[in-house]
């Protein structure tokens, strides 16, 4: 029969036994979730490297952006200096405008400017005159002028009808 001592190696051996049992259920549980702990880590390095990736493209795009802000900043400096110039252009010409206003009613003013018209009517023509010599072509006006029976610059006549100077019975 059993004693006493067989029993309590028995009962260890069983003790034993569920203790294996259990570790080696804590164990299999412990490898499935090391190993879906490994694939959510894997997965989430190659969307992190998605997300590295597009982080990369944004920095890029507003290095670009930044790069055109600049250029954008200097021209509008150029811009500012340019109309700082023109501000002191138009502050210079300001009393020489007052002036032109406060005189432009006056009868002096009237007659120099009707004098300037005439001056350079009077030069256009004869730039134009020159141009048309320099050409070697004459007006047809000035033509009539100089030759014997032209007519003078007037009203055309109609068909058929002479000058006054021509006609029979009329003195010249």
């Amino acid at each position: 029969m059993l004693n006493a001592v067989w029993v309590a190696v028995i009962i260890a051996v069983a003790c034993w036994a569920v203790l294996v049992i259990a570790a080696v259920y804590v164990l299999i549980k412990l490898s499935r979730l090391i190993t879906q702990t490994s694939a959510t880590v894997s997965g989430l390095r190659d969307s992190s490297d998605t997300v590295i990736a597009r982080a990369h493209a944004t920095i890029d795009a507003t290095a670009g952006q930044l790069d055109r802000t600049d250029e954008i900043t200097a021209s509008m400096d150029q811009v500012a200096a340019g109309m700082a110039d023109l501000t002191g252009r138009v502050t210079a010409l300001a009393p020489l405008a007052r002036l032109a206003a406060a005189t432009s009613g006056t009868r002096l003013a009237r007659v120099s400017a009707f004098v300037y018209g005439v001056r350079h009517a009077a030069e256009l023509r004869a730039a134009a005159g020159e141009a048309r010599r320099a050409a070697g072509v004459s007006s047809p006006s000035r033509l009539s002028r100089g030759v014997p029976g032209g007519r003078p610059p007037g009203p055309a006549l109609p068909a058929g009808q002479a000058p006054a100077g021509d006609r029979p019975g009329t003195r010249s």
